[in-house]
């Protein structure tokens, strides 16, 4: 029998496997619900802090809670707290997804994990060009944030889906969940390379002794909380304190937890894998309350009327990153599927079209959790810059998001039809005829 030709040269954004297609409807389900809270708890907070009542919002978020007689540095504000613990959950989550997809998901295929990593890439250096032009010139230290723009935030933008209810297919709604989680991922190693000032050696070392130990005990299948939880908090305690930020944690957890093929698979006697069991009771641990909470105690900003949110949007550092997240988050995301296109000679799947690419690279520009905490460690905490950030984070994603609304609005008529196509034929075990023809 001839050998089949590399799974790169299929069509891009072809339909993957029923069992996958059923995860991710899942998965963007939850984070639906997650995205309506985290606009929520964003919006509450831009009211209380531009309210006659916005000194008590901001003595909330510096309110200190903790100790340091432990010989570690935990003595942190509200703020502090959401930005390097509870987002520790997030990125655990962010961790399981993403060893879930390269394990056992359909991108255990080289060439389908191709083409979200690359975009993923590309998604994030041009909007860093970009932010680096806007700002040079702009003071000393200006250029610093030039990773501010370069993340998509997934709850937000299936938050966006939710609202315009379209029938999005399920290979581009897995391509926007995968970009998302690579993009995290990118994030975080941008995270400890580019803004850890200083790294303690002796602490960052302590913290490989209850990782190990996690590791061993996840390893073994045991989910007992008592043992698992308290070397997770060690572990993110040492890291904490190493210099590295705290969130480098979650995704160090999460990928010790192993991943059952068999058990994703669905095979008659498979029960759930670990590390999906994990992600099935945190995600909403992370969608329903971490990320949240982190967003209300980073998103109020205080604009100082018309004339200061006008002054803010017109800053260099504010202009940088509306541009990178609705221009260079959508040219990098695009022209990079464009050239794979090309360069693979792969075609897009017959269902698609370009135009749908475009509309999900716009959607990609929506960025929030990430965007504003890369922004807090960039500039100091509660400076100008640091308010300039938030405001241009809030306003590049919601403008990226209005953009990728109108694209996929025009959009839905063939969305839906796509949908009734591919649901239409259902044998008795539930799974629609074209999910079971491609797995033939």
């Amino acid at each position: 029998m001839a050998d089949r030709k590399p799974s790169l040269h299929r069509a891009l954004f072809a339909q993957g496997s029923w069992a996958e297609t059923s995860r991710i409807t899942t998965i963007l389900r939850k984070e639906t619900v997650g995205g309506a809270l985290l606009l929520l708890a964003a919006a509450i907070a831009l009211i209380w802090a531009n309210s006659p009542w916005s000194a008590a919002y901001h003595s909330l978020t510096q309110f200190h809670v903790g100790t340091d007689r432990l010989g570690l540095h935990l003595d942190l504000t509200l703020g502090g707290w959401a930005a390097d613990g509870l987002l520790a959950i997030f990125f655990f989550v962010v961790g399981l997804e993403l060893k879930r997809e390269f394990v056992a998901g359909d991108l255990r295929d080289p060439g389908r994990a191709v083409l979200p990593i690359a975009a993923a890439v590309g998604g994030m250096v041009v909007p860093a060009v970009i932010f680096v032009a806007f700002t040079l010139g702009a003071g000393p230290g200006a250029t610093g944030g030039w990773a501010i723009p370069t993340a998509t935030d997934i709850a937000f933008a299936v938050a966006v889906l939710a609202v315009i209810s379209t029938h999005l297919p399920s290979a581009l709604r897995t391509f926007l969940l995968t970009l998302a989680v690579v993009d995290d991922l990118l994030a975080i190693f941008v995270i400890a390379v580019f803004y850890t000032d200083k790294i303690k050696i002796v602490p960052l070392l302590l913290a490989l002794i209850p990782l190990a130990l996690f590791a061993v005990l996840v390893q073994r299948r045991i989910q007992t909380w008592w043992l698992l939880v308290p070397l997770a908090l060690l572990t993110w305690a040492f890291v904490h304190e190493s210099g590295v930020h705290a969130t480098v944690a979650g995704v160090l957890l999460g990928f010790t937890v192993p991943v059952l093929r068999s058990a994703a698979a669905g095979g008659p006697d498979a029960g759930p894998g670990l590390a999906e069991h994990f992600e099935h009771v945190m995600r909403p641990v992370s969608a329903g309350f971490a990320v949240p909470v982190f967003a209300f105690f980073a998103a109020g900003v205080t604009f100082g009327g018309y004339t200061g949110l006008v002054s803010a949007l017109t800053d260099p550092i504010a202009l940088g990153i509306v541009a990178g997240l609705v221009v260079g988050k959508t040219l990098g995301v695009f022209v990079t599927t464009w050239l794979l296109a090309a360069a693979t000679r792969a075609s897009l799947d017959s269902a698609l079209r370009w135009i749908d690419v475009f509309g999900m690279s716009l959607l990609a520009g929506v960025g929030f959790t990430v965007s504003l905490l890369i922004g807090e460690l960039a500039y100091e905490p509660s400076s100008a810059r640091d308010d300039v950030v938030k405001v241009a984070v809030l306003a590049g994603s919601l403008l990226a998001a209005a953009l990728a609304a109108i694209v996929l609005r025009l959009r839905n008529r063939q969305y839906r039809l796509l949908w009734e196509m591919e649901t239409r034929d259902r044998d008795r075990d539930g799974v629609p005829d074209i999910y079971e023809s491609h797995q033939d």
